[in-house]
């Protein structure tokens, strides 16, 4: 099978596609004809050598953490799989030996689930890692409904997720994007939007006064975005390092778990047409070293999609 790999990660360069052999289903384990992955940030970092030092040298290893696709074959103790089922899952790729980004791969049961019923695998495959991220921030920021979030990075693929999750809770969101994605963030749910290229900060407080609840930032805004929250609130990082409190802000930071009942849910979410996909492009797996720079260059608005 052909799989999207790195061996000594230095850059989007060494992106590589490899044959290697089709693995075989280890116990509680689904082997998935892989027909959509996503390409994210965290395969980025990977390509770019952030966590080589969790891979010996000159091992090759697979990229990608999600995927949307049929079953195959399952391991022995499978209960909720057969072969020919379409499927949803996460591996979480910082410790599992190999990702997804691949033509056949291999994920837990207990972090799958059936695909949402007449969506396309392409479409579908932007579901399971960011909106997953999104939840476990939002869980993480623990406010009540009628409370103020405000979402840096509101029009991205996280954030976009996270201001119609946060409406749904009864939270009164506010989106913090480019000028150009404010219709786009009003449309997720934000009940206000603040231009990212203003002071956004001090534009919040005219907004809302004192500060928001809190904020959750997956365009690593940091301090800009820890300014915004009022004394005693709450920041969610967009990494899983929480940044120093200040001000008697508790400060959290998100790393999402590969959890098949939350994902169960959002599929839900998705079929009811309560939460919205979007997809940016398409790429043959072939091309996936350029699928990676198209993420790399920003502004993309959606899931970026590899197609083996």
């Amino acid at each position: 099978m052909r799989a999207v790999t790195v061996t000594s990660p230095q850059g989007l360069d060494s992106i590589e596609i490899a044959e290697l052999p089709v693995p075989q289903p280890g116990p509680g384990q689904l082997r998935v004809r892989v027909r959509a992955s996503a390409v994210h940030p965290a395969d980025l970092a990977a390509a770019n050598g952030a966590f080589a030092h969790l891979t010996p040298p000159g091992v090759q290893r697979v990229l990608g953490w999600d995927l949307a696709g049929t079953v195959e074959a399952v391991g022995s103790g499978v209960q909720r799989f057969q072969p020919g089922d379409e499927v949803v899952g996460l591996t979480f790729w910082l410790a599992a030996g190999a990702g997804v980004q691949a033509e056949v791969a291999l994920v837990d049961e207990a972090s799958a689930v059936h695909a949402p019923v007449g969506v396309d695998p392409a479409l579908a495959a932007t579901l399971p890692l960011n909106a997953l991220t999104a939840a476990d921030a939002l869980d993480l920021a623990a406010l009540p409904s009628g409370a103020t979030l405000a979402v840096f990075g509101a029009a991205g693929a996280v954030g976009g997720f996270a201001i119609q999750l946060a409406a749904a809770r009864g939270l009164r969101v506010l989106g913090v994007a480019s000028a150009q994605d404010e219709q786009l963030v009003r449309d997720y749910g934000a009940t206000w939007f603040v231009d990212r290229s203003t002071q956004p900060a001090a534009r919040i407080r005219d907004l809302v006064g004192a500060g928001v609840d809190g904020v959750y930032d997956p365009a690593l805004a940091g301090a800009e975005a820890l300014a915004a929250v009022r004394d005693g609130g709450v920041y969610v990082n967009g990494y899983p390092v929480a940044p120093e409190s200040q001000r008697g802000i508790r400060t959290e930071g998100v790393q999402v778990a590969a959890d098949g009942v939350r994902l169960a849910e959002l599929v839900e979410l998705v079929e009811s047409g309560r939460l919205r996909l979007r997809l940016a492009d398409t790429y043959p797996l072939a091309e996936a070293a350029t699928a990676y720079k198209r993420l790399a260059e920003g502004g993309v608005r959606g899931g970026v999609v590899l197609l083996p």
